[in-house]
């Protein structure tokens, strides 16, 4: 066992489970993981194998023997009627039958309707009433004379969740955690392998979190298939629903004028539309006027009467086209429905997750490791939706006064929630605050910016997505996607012209480098940013060198190597045919890369002669800095060293190929001349 997932069982223990359990006693079974982890919960909550390996064949058999598949219905019926009852996990939901003033369930699997059900388990689990409740349900059956009335009987119901948190023991134990570690657990918790994730996608996935944690909470992911866009919202929580966007209306989500019940907005904490995308769907344009209302005000009126309710709406869908080719030719709500495509609407967003930037999930992305029991962690985040930190950044940042209320509104609820799920216990520094802020900012613009393009309405008045931090600093804030196309497909407004980039374009950087004198620079990159090479970053700096000497400890595994083979590449473009040049390399190594690192070396060096190239190299237990270091008087400071983009496994991907296609780490880049000592002390 890893040594986060030991800290894991120490200081939660009983509330955690190890994850690759789920999938092997799921089995053919349609139920969602909160069902399965709550058995698990039951029987599985340890890190004793032998424990684990006697609940994992308890669960399985209660699976097997109370769990109604589809084509066991009748089956299992058979079995109530011949032992007189049986307790089943299966799918219950509630309406009221008016004609007979009393209330009837239906079960999903079993495939029974209009049962007569006892008014105290609708009252005790109102959910019962609208979508359904997945629960442990003794049924009965009881012969009856008169065939009009039912057998069957619902002795008991027992929702499928925990029924207790203490919310303050949770807060108390976070404080056991790095930032890092907690981070990591969460990311265990929803089934994914941290290792497998840069920071900024680790945000991307939690940002998923946020409606479970912030009432009313509008938020929309667009992006590839493939990217478990909606398994959140399926499968996380017995407090959140999971829709298709074409089967809801206006009765089924908020109210029914004839018979007054309340709808899916009155019973979740989430409401997620899935499948949302799609231009040739049709939409009831009174949906959409009503969820406008009730998106901006948490009210919502049908009849004569006003509702005020609680839920997130999430809408998920797929985009049609690439990131680059939606910014050149439309913009980045393309793929909605006609009707949703309507700028008022759309500016209730909160946020715009960036689906693009989510890779699509490969067996090596789930994780084996452990993370709290899914139940756990949703009635966790259901006891903090009654907490607000939305003016939590007051004390250290200040936004822009050109910003909106709405922009405002979407900012601060983002940030509210990223702190209740990274630092519920309200202990941060002001760097890990920034960090969460700027990310909220960005997915604020990313929907401010597209709704500019749709409707010059929104470009009358001047706004700066700016913020200021305590110590009177200003910083402007981009979205990664127009950072990475901005220059390719020019598309500065005359207002965006006049607005200072927070981070340069290494491509123009470049080109301008090709035209003026070179000079020291400074280049920051961004987790997850595109469009980065060598060649972009400190190509032309390589000029009329003959001597390097480059400092890296990472260059030992063999996509390590890779990257450093695609720099002497690029030093051989700049080298002059028939010129005598030196490489030097520096690095470290562990035993047991370094008998295939020594076989590679000497093959390089053996390969470069034949190129008038004189590769040497050294191994140094110590290495603090990552540097290329050149005769020509100019130094390169490599934050991340050669090694600053995030792996590429697959030689079918054309990023195993082209580094401008590969996504970046965050790190920093800073070119000097051997002789600018100042510029170094800064750096």
């Amino acid at each position: 066992m890893k040594e986060l997932d030991q800290k894991i069982n120490k200081v939660f223990g009983g509330k955690v489970v190890r994850k690759d359990l789920t999938s092997r006693i799921k089995g053919n079974a349609v139920v969602p993981t909160y069902v399965l982890e709550y058995l698990l919960g039951q029987y599985c909550a340890t890190n004793d194998d032998k424990t684990i390996e006697e609940g994992i064949d308890l669960v399985k058999q209660i699976i097997t023997q109370h769990f109604v598949h589809r084509d066991q219905a009748e089956v299992i019926k058979a079995i109530i009627r011949e032992k007189g009852n049986h307790r089943i996990i299966d799918k219950v939901s509630v309406r009221l039958n008016d004609k007979f003033d009393l209330y009837e369930a239906s079960f999903a699997n079993i495939s029974l309707r209009n049962i007569p059900i006892n008014d105290v388990y609708v009252k005790k689990h109102p959910k019962l009433l609208s979508e359904g409740v997945w629960a442990l349900i003794n049924m009965g059956y009881l012969p009856m004379k008169d065939p009009k009335i039912s057998p069957w009987i619902v002795e008991s119901i027992k929702p499928i969740q925990i029924s207790y948190v203490d919310i303050e023991e949770y807060k108390e134990l976070r404080k056991e955690f790095t930032t890092e570690e907690w981070v990591d657990l969460l990311m265990q918790t929803i089934g994914l392998n941290p290792e497998e994730f840069s920071r900024r996608s680790k945000l991307i996935q939690l940002t998923r979190l946020i409606p479970f944690v912030e009432n009313n909470y509008n938020l929309i992911e667009l992006g590839p298939k493939g990217t478990g866009k909606s398994h959140i919202y399926s499968e996380l929580s017995p407090h959140g629903i999971l829709i298709s966007g074409g089967e809801v209306t206006k009765a089924k989500l908020f109210v029914n004028n004839s018979t007054g019940d309340i709808g899916l907005v009155g019973y979740w904490d989430v409401v997620a539309y899935d499948e949302f995308a799609g231009k040739s769907k049709r939409v009831d344009q009174g949906l959409v006027d009503i969820m406008k209302n009730y998106m901006a005000q948490k009210s919502f009126s049908r009849g004569t009467h006003v509702y005020q309710a609680e839920a997130s709406m999430v809408f998920v869908g797929n985009t049609d086209n690439s990131v680059n080719y939606m910014l050149k030719h439309s913009n980045l709500f393309e793929a909605l429905p006609k009707d949703y495509y309507d700028p008022a609407f759309l500016d209730r967003i909160h946020a715009y997750i960036p689906g693009w930037e989510v890779q699509k999930l490969r067996s090596e992305m789930f994780t084996r490791d452990y993370g709290f029991i899914v139940d756990y962690l949703a009635e966790v985040l259901k006891h903090l939706r009654k907490e607000d930190y939305t003016k939590s950044y007051i004390d250290l940042f200040e936004l822009s006064s050109t910003l909106t209320t709405r922009d405002k509104t979407g900012i601060e609820k983002t940030f509210s929630g990223l702190i209740k799920l990274l630092f519920p216990h309200g202990e941060y520094t002001e760097d890990e605050a920034r960090s969460l802020f700027e990310f909220a900012i960005e997915c604020r613009k990313r929907v401010k910016d597209q709704l500019e393009k749709m409707d010059e309405t929104f470009n009358e008045d001047e706004v700066k997505f700016r913020y200021i931090d305590k110590s009177g600093e200003s910083k402007d804030i981009e979205t990664l996607e127009l950072v990475q196309y901005r220059s390719k497909y020019q598309l500065e407004t005359s207002k965006e012209l006049g607005q200072t980039m927070p981070l340069a374009s290494p491509e123009q950087t470049t080109k301008e480098k090709h035209f003026n004198e070179l000079a020291p620079s400074h280049i920051e990159i961004r987790d997850n940013q595109m469009g980065i090479s060598y060649e972009s970053l400190f190509g032309p700096y390589l000029k009329s060198a003959s001597v390097y000497k480059i400092e890296d400890p990472y260059i030992r595994r063999p996509y390590q190597i890779r990257n450093f083979m695609e720099l002497i590449q690029l030093i051989l473009q700049y080298k002059t045919p028939g010129e005598y040049i030196r490489i030097h390399l520096i690095t470290n190594n562990e035993e047991e890369y370094l008998p295939q690192t020594l076989n590679n070396f000497k093959t390089i060096a053996y390969s470069l002669k034949e190129e008038d190239i004189d590769f040497t190299y050294e191994f140094k237990d110590v290495i603090h800095d990552r540097i290329i270091d050149m005769d020509n008087d100019w130094r390169i400071i490599l934050g991340r060293g050669l090694d600053f983009w995030q792996r590429v496994d697959s030689e079918f991907d054309i990023a195993y190929y082209d580094q401008k296609s590969r996504k970046c780490k965050e790190f920093k880049v800073t070119i000097l001349n051997h002789n600018n000592k100042s510029l170094l002390e800064d750096c």
